[in-house]
């Protein structure tokens, strides 16, 4: 049996994905769960309508994308009762998506009593990170106290995307520096060392790091301060504001990256700075990545805008040829998976599909095995 069904449950969505070797034979995302004439009233009834619509004959397991291991979760686990109860405790880490996570864990557990379960951590893959990238300079006793650390996210699609650079270099995963650019409506720049996370932008939540959709990226916390004693704002309206009112859509009033794109065009002042400053972000990761790494085999853009905008690639890497990164732009405009730097280049950068749902597979499979 080689059936993997997985379930990835965002905050108001959920994708899945039903696997027969590599082959996917099922995939759907139901939509605006829990929105006001939208979808299914919560995550419990759309997993249900999911698993009810599916022939899952011969399925061998569940993986389920859960957003947040903490420091406890730093490779995926066969999902048992204390497992919930771990992740149950780490809500307030994540309380925007662990509650989703789990309803889908329940509600499976349920249905598919005798079929093995998997639980893959966002944060898993940044357990590598070394001590002086995960360590903010706060208080230790106050830090240990309540959790204050890097943890990184999106560590599913940082892990399938380097290991695909390497592949499509043709080159060792354990011998291949890679940074990595998870840009969508979250984005996020990963730093990778022969396979392991070294250094990411998001930090203790997924609110720190590059300019996103709806969320501000990095911030001065003088910023929150000032917020609440000069304008009398309470801590809930300042975490709306920072999450679901900032990046793009705090500087031009949309968070798709398609339109700010079309504005800046048409010669939108306000597109065309949100623009620049979400490219500067990206370009100043890259160069301290470099650093980091020393030395740098390849870069690859993945996810909705990483894959699709062409002049967010060229512009988050200009000025950057000193360092042997340069864009071809007639490669640039390709489409698929491939290498859009010159022959020859120092540096490879290439355009990557991310496929989350494949790597969850992928590691379940490996949980599975391990079981054995």
């Amino acid at each position: 049996m080689s059936r993997i069904l997985v379930l990835n449950s965002g905050s108001s969505s959920v994708k899945y994905r039903l696997y027969d070797g590599d082959e996917v034979v099922a995939k759907g995302t139901v939509e605006r769960v829990g929105e006001p004439g939208g979808g299914p009233a919560d995550h419990e009834s759309a997993v249900r309508e999911i698993i009810g619509g599916l022939d899952l004959t011969g399925l061998a397991a569940v993986g389920h994308r859960v957003v947040h291991g903490g420091r406890k979760f730093s490779a995926p686990v066969r999902i048992d009762d204390a497992v919930v109860a771990a992740i149950e405790d780490l809500v307030p880490l994540a309380p925007l998506h662990n509650p989703a996570n789990l309803a889908g864990i329940r509600v499976a557990l349920e249905a598919l009593p005798d079929t093995p379960q998997v639980a893959v951590f966002d944060t898993a893959f940044h357990h590598t990170l070394p001590d002086a990238a995960a360590t903010y300079a706060i208080d230790k006793t106050t830090a240990e106290r309540y959790g204050v650390r890097r943890y990184g996210f999106h560590g599913t699609s940082h892990a399938y995307v380097s290991r695909r650079t390497a592949d499509l270099l043709d080159r060792p995963y354990d011998e291949l520096n890679t940074i990595t650019l998870h840009l969508g409506n979250g984005a996020s720049a990963c730093a990778v060392r022969g396979g392991r996370s070294v250094a990411t932008s998001m930090g203790m939540s997924p609110l720190e790091g590059l300019v996103m959709g709806t969320r501000s990226g990095d911030l001065d916390p003088t910023v929150i301060f000032h917020l609440r004693r000069e304008g009398g704002l309470g801590v809930d309206e300042i975490d709306d504001l920072l999450n679901h009112r900032s990046g793009l859509l705090g500087l031009t009033g949309v968070n798709d990256m398609r339109e700010v794109l079309a504005r800046r065009d048409a010669g939108d002042p306000d597109a065309t700075l949100a623009f620049d400053v979400y490219c500067r972000r990206i370009t100043g990761y890259v160069g301290a990545y470099y650093a980091l790494l020393g030395r740098v085999d390849a870069i690859a853009f993945t996810a909705g805008v990483g894959e699709h905008a062409a002049a967010v690639r060229t512009a988050s890497l200009a000025g950057l040829e000193r360092l042997g990164i340069t864009v071809d732009p007639a490669r640039n405009g390709g489409r698929g998976d491939r290498v859009i730097s010159p022959d020859g280049a120092e540096v490879a950068v290439l355009v990557v599909g991310t496929d989350e749902e494949r790597e969850i597979a992928r590691e379940t499979r490996d949980v599975l095995a391990t079981d054995r």
